[in-house]
């Protein structure tokens, strides 16, 4: 299997597919506000997995009713559940899934044609279920849930092992040691502009507004791309820094994030001035 998902990952046959897929999901998704309301920038996690829980739920319930006697109308109602809900879950992961690297691509997009083929097959059942076969319509679900359970392993091998809408920079912080951190002079900050400096060989940004300084990690949550080299646009009243790879803006003043394709709100360090130095520590 470990051979099969590496092979997966390296199938460039896939990017013609895939290519014109995420022009067709961009050029369709353009408004920002509905593309941060899908990658969950309003939640302050990724939105695609919260959602499948509603599917997945609804079917695996589906598929132990179904085994009981006298449970056709509920086997038949959680199938409906489930296939219904399974539409707004794929537009909020093919969202997600557009702002991925190639390699992540290549692998979602055949996770995407499993919960396609998933969902498929149920709404096969649901429709034979509601004609009265409910036979053909058992075992449809069953079908359909052993293509949706090949697809939700192709998404934990997104998740775990590529590290697609996983927050980039969590890991940072394992690097850093206990206790205060110097990270320069208040005096030798300017004002209003990002410096990069290193705590334990973790990169940094500092922001400077008035005596208020933000230390946050450099490391953008989505794509690791460099903070530092990004942007400080004013956004909804606040200062924000916006990454120069995919464009993922967070508060500078919090640390959440305002516009994906992050999902994930970027680290914040606690800082004090101790005799005019900027000191900063772990959370």
């Amino acid at each position: 299997m470990r051979e099969l998902l590496t092979k997966l990952e390296q199938a460039t046959a896939l990017d013609r597919a895939g290519d014109r897929l995420q022009r067709a999901v961009l050029d369709t998704l353009r408004s920002q506000r509905v593309k941060d309301l899908l990658h969950g920038v309003w939640l302050g996690h990724p939105l695609h997995p919260a959602m499948v829980q509603v599917p997945v739920g609804a079917w695996i319930s589906a598929a132990v009713v179904d085994l009981l006697p006298g449970q056709r109308r509920a086997a038949t109602a959680l199938v409906g559940v489930g296939t219904l809900s399974a539409l707004p879950a794929a537009v909020a992961g093919l969202n997600d899934w557009a702002a991925l690297s190639r390699d992540q691509r290549r692998v979602g997009l055949v996770h995407a044609a499993a919960n396609l083929a998933g969902v498929a097959l149920y709404a096969g059942s649901l429709a034979a279920r509601l004609a009265g076969r409910h036979g053909t319509g058992r075992r449809l679900a069953f079908l359909g849930l052993s293509a949706a359970s090949a697809g939700a392993y192709l998404g934990g091998h997104l998740a775990y092992k590529q590290g697609a809408q996983v927050s980039q920079s969590i890991s940072e912080l394992h690097r850093m040691s206990d206790g205060w951190h110097p990270v320069g002079d208040l005096t030798e900050l300017p004002q209003r502009q990002l410096v990069t400096r290193e705590i334990d060989d973790v990169s940094v940004i500092l922001y400077r507004h008035g005596d208020d300084v933000t230390v946050m990690l450099e490391r953008c949550p989505h794509q690791s791309g460099p903070l530092g080299e990004g942007e400080v646009q004013e956004i909804d009243g606040h200062a924000c820094v916006v990454c120069p790879w995919h464009g993922s803006a967070f508060r500078l003043n919090g640390g959440e994030v305002v516009h994906g394709p992050s999902g994930n709100d970027q680290v914040i360090l606690p800082t004090r001035i101790v005799d005019g130095r900027l000191e900063a520590r772990l959370p």
